[in-house]
């Protein structure tokens, strides 16, 4: 909804010059009617299916492909992206009109599929594909790395690339240094990255669409803080840009910390990627970082020239709900502008998914994988985590209602629990509210319980 996938641009940009292939772009969101996107489909009677399959697409894709397969029995289907990290050997046994599956950077083996694509037979040379083969047995040829990231034909030369979403996604890193166990980079190796000079050459050509928002995909902004520096003088070239970032707290220099301070209001949207503020979670979790470190930097939120936003993950081992609460009470302490709390899931060729057992997580089979039950939080529990979540969307990330709510929780150590438990038994912590309601609801609940804050 807000930006596109890079995937089509990606690959397309690498071999638009081959005019051998005719491009066709069926692009539709999960709500929309299946019958109307395979009906588009199939007016193009494609050679070649491709898609990327994500988390939230995984299940409409294959209604999709399953009935245009049976409409379209001589084409070949391929999908790719995060859903294939893992052992495909399942997915393909299961959904046998999909050819094959690509599992890692597509941008150098994509186009070698594409020259034999009609011929199985040398499928065996592609890296990162995996098919089942005329026997019926599984074929499975690693994962694909793209080697030269800096020498790829950016995204944005591509008749594909989407300048219509209010964001702009910009891929400055490829691979990440850390090693959490629940990510999908975890596992990227090598770091990859783009020259200060090729960065300032795209985002040249994104300033002149008169784009607003980038969100620079960069896994770990600050790990060299070297480059992030020469990165926050590039951007500053940009002054009506506003750049998305994400951060690691616990890796922040004091030169780092100064250079933030000094950016020119709303140049930065920082993510501060915080997961949880227990030791032993975060080294469970096998996150490189000091939570002292992380501490120290979380007092990015105090700064007024840009925003902060911290994130917590919910059903990671060793995390309990008690420890959730105290969580959002410390970093409302800090001031960060949005608490996100999320619900933990188990992605597809992540550690935390092949040692789900040993650490004694239950999870969803299905997409999205989301943890259902762990040692440390139960089913009940990890409901209460999800209405806590609602509750901070509803009223400490609204701008409208944040600075009430956070004053409400820094002075009364039981607030947060009691208006839960309101929303929860007045059935209205699931339902969509617009803004003056959420207003009213807080008033009333005050009036009952904090009479003294009525006023503000």
């Amino acid at each position: 909804y807000a930006h596109s996938s890079l995937a089509l641009p990606a690959l397309h940009a690498q071999i638009a010059k081959n005019n051998s292939v005719k491009w066709e772009i069926v692009s539709a969101t999960i709500n929309e009617n299946v019958g109307m996107i395979v009906d588009e489909i199939y007016r193009h009677q494609p050679d070649i299916i491709a898609a990327t399959t994500w988390l939230f697409n995984h299940e409409q894709l294959l209604h999709i492909t399953a009935r245009l397969k049976a409409l379209l029995p001589n084409s070949c289907f391929i999908l790719g992206g995060p859903e294939f990290l893992g052992n495909n050997e399942d997915f393909l046994h299961k959904n046998p009109f999909i050819d094959c599956v690509f599992r890692g950077e597509g941008e150098e083996a994509f186009p070698q599929w594409l020259s034999c694509w009609n011929q199985p037979e040398k499928w065996n040379s592609i890296p990162g594909l995996c098919y089942m083969n005329p026997q019926k047995q599984y074929i499975d040829n690693g994962i694909a790395r793209v080697l030269n990231f800096s020498r790829l034909v950016p995204p944005e030369n591509s008749s594909f690339f989407n300048w219509s979403k209010p964001f702009v996604q910009l891929e400055t890193t490829r691979g990440c240094f850390n090693t959490c166990a629940f990510c999908v980079s975890g596992g990227e190796k090598p770091v990859r990255t783009l020259s200060l000079e090729a960065t300032r050459k795209r985002l040249d050509v994104i300033h002149q669409h008169g784009i607003k928002n980038v969100r620079v995909l960069d896994r770990t902004f600050n790990y060299n803080n070297k480059r992030a520096k020469e990165l926050l003088n590039l951007f500053r070239e940009y002054p009506d840009i506003c750049f998305h970032l994400e951060i690691h707290p616990a890796l922040l220099s004091d030169e780092l910390k100064q250079e933030l301070a000094t950016l020119p209001k709303r140049l930065l949207h920082l993510e501060a990627g915080i997961q949880s503020l227990r030791e032993n979670v975060l080294e469970q979790s096998r996150r490189i970082g000091k939570l002292s470190d992380a501490l120290a930097g979380l007092n990015l939120c105090s700064l007024e020239n840009m925003e902060t936003h911290a994130d917590l993950i919910a059903g990671l081992p060793l995390y309990h709900l008690s420890e959730i609460f105290d969580d959002v009470r410390t970093l409302a302490e800090y001031g960060a502008g949005e608490i996100q709390l999320e619900s933990l899931k188990l992605l597809p060729g992540t550690e935390m998914k092949r040692r789900a057992d040993e650490l004694g997580i239950q999870y969803s089979p299905l997409p999205p994988y989301e943890v259902l039950q762990t040692r440390e939080i139960s089913v009940d529990e990890l409901q209460t985590a999800h209405y806590l979540s609602r509750l901070l969307d509803g009223f400490y990330n609204t701008p409208t209602w944040r600075s009430i709510t956070r004053i409400l929780i820094l002075e009364n150590p039981h607030f947060i629990h009691e208006l839960l438990d309101h929303l929860v038994q007045t059935d209205v912590i699931d339902t969509p509210l617009s803004l003056e309601k959420r207003g009213l609801i807080l008033y009333d609940f005050c009036k009952n319980h904090y009479p003294d804050y009525l006023t503000q």
